[in-house]
């Protein structure tokens, strides 16, 4: 018969915290990340601004074309504060964070395409039309994504001791 040998229980993991130096890299692309969706949202939302204003009101391209600037500075900003957590484990306030910019931007795009999607003001033939009541929404949308973004922040790593 083999004699079992006696193996010791599973090693216990280390669980106080790593703290290492910010990504640097991840950070500053992050970081350019979000001034490109900055600028490709104020293209969206100010397109006279660059003389590329071809129409009076607010139409479909000009409001894809913010919410795709809305889209890119989200994934900027989610790049460059995630590499903030180098070397450490990520807090429940940060995947609730995360969650946060992710329905903030949904609740944008559903606000701001409504006419689109056939809830707005405006029935299908005519040009889907941004009014305040869109705008509001894309606004609370927005704040929701700033709330986010708050709780991505890992406050602990800077906390003086």
């Amino acid at each position: 018969m083999n004699e079992q040998q006696e193996k010791p229980s599973s090693v216990p993991m280390d669980t106080s915290p790593r703290i290492a130096a910010p990504s640097r890299l991840r950070v500053r692309v992050g970081l350019l990340l979000t001034l490109f969706g900055l600028f490709v949202f104020i293209v969206g939302t100010k397109p006279n601004w660059f003389d590329l204003d071809r129409s009076p009101t607010v139409g479909f391209v000009q409001i894809a074309f913010f919410l795709v600037g809305l889209a890119i500075i989200c994934v900027g900003g989610y790049v460059s504060l995630w590499g903030l957590w180098k070397g450490m484990d990520r807090s429940i306030p940060a995947d609730i964070g995360l969650r946060l910019v992710a329905t903030g931007f949904v609740i944008s795009v559903f606000s701001g395409m409504a006419d689109v999607f056939g809830m707005g003001s405006q029935s299908a033939p005519l040009s889907p039309y941004f009014g305040p009541v869109q705008a509001l929404g894309v606004l609370i949308g927005e704040i929701v994504i700033a709330l986010g973004f708050l709780l991505l922040i890992p406050i602990r790593l800077y906390r003086k001791k």
